[in-house]
C-alpha cells in the first residue's frame, strides 16, 4: 500500500463495499471506498466488519426508510489494487443534517490498536509509534449504508460452516471438534 499517511474526507461517496480475496478459511477482508476517480482498499478483519454491519442495521432502524440503494452489481468489491492501509478503529455516527452515515477509518497503529493481530500470530506489524497514521472520513447515504449492512452480512456469512456441536468454522477437510468423542 502507500508510503505516505491517507489523510482523506470524502462526503462523496460513489462505492462503499466490503469483499474478500481468498478461500473461507483463509480470507483476507477488505473495505472498499470509490469516489470520484479516488479508490481506497482497506485491509480489516471479519469481526470489524459484522460489528460495522450491526451498528449500522441498529442507526437505520430509527431512521425512515432509505428511498433509493446502489444496484446490488456496485456492490461487487474490485480486486483490490487502491491506495490503502491496515484498519484499525472505527467510529460511526449520523449526521441528521445531512442526512448522512458518517464513518471514520482509522489505520492500525493508534491508542485504541495495542492488541491488534491482523497479521497473525508471531508477525510485526512493523509500526513505529511516532509514524503518521492513516484516516478516511466518508459520509454515505442511509441507501448505501442500508446496501453494505445487507452486503457484509453476506460475505460475513460466506464463510466455513460452523460446526453443530462446538460452533467452530469447519475446514474442508473437517476440525478437529472439542466436543466430539
Amino acid at each position: 500500500m502507500s508510503g505516505d499517511p491517507i489523510d482523506e474526507r470524502l462526503d462523496d461517496v460513489d462505492v462503499f463495499t466490503t469483499g474478500t480475496v481468498g478461500r473461507p478459511g483463509s480470507r483476507v477482508f477488505f473495505l472498499q471506498i470509490r469516489s470520484g476517480g479516488r479508490r481506497f482498499d482497506l485491509k480489516c478483519e471479519k469481526a470489524q466488519v459484522a460489528a460495522m454491519s450491526r451498528y449500522l442495521e441498529n442507526v437505520l432502524q430509527d431512521l425512515p426508510p432509505p428511498e433509493d440503494r446502489p444496484m446490488p452489481a456496485a456492490m461487487d468489491m474490485a480486486p483490490p489494487t487502491g491506495d490503502g492501509f491496515i484498519l484499525g478503529s472505527i467510529a460511526l455516527g449520523y449526521d441528521a443534517h445531512g442526512d448522512r452515515v458518517v464513518i471514520r477509518l482509522d489505520e492500525v497503529g493508534g491508542p485504541d490498536d495495542d492488541d491488534n493481530d491482523l497479521d497473525g500470530p508471531g508477525i510485526e506489524l512493523g509500526l513505529d509509534p511516532n509514524d503518521d497514521l492513516g484516516t478516511i472520513r466518508i459520509a454515505v447515504t442511509r441507501g448505501q449504508a442500508a446496501a453494505f449492512l445487507e452486503h457484509a452480512d453476506r460475505v460475513v456469512a460466506a464463510g466455513r460452516p460452523p460446526c453443530r456441536w462446538c460452533g467452530g468454522p469447519i475446514d474442508p477437510d473437517g476440525h478437529p471438534c472439542p466436543r466430539m468423542n
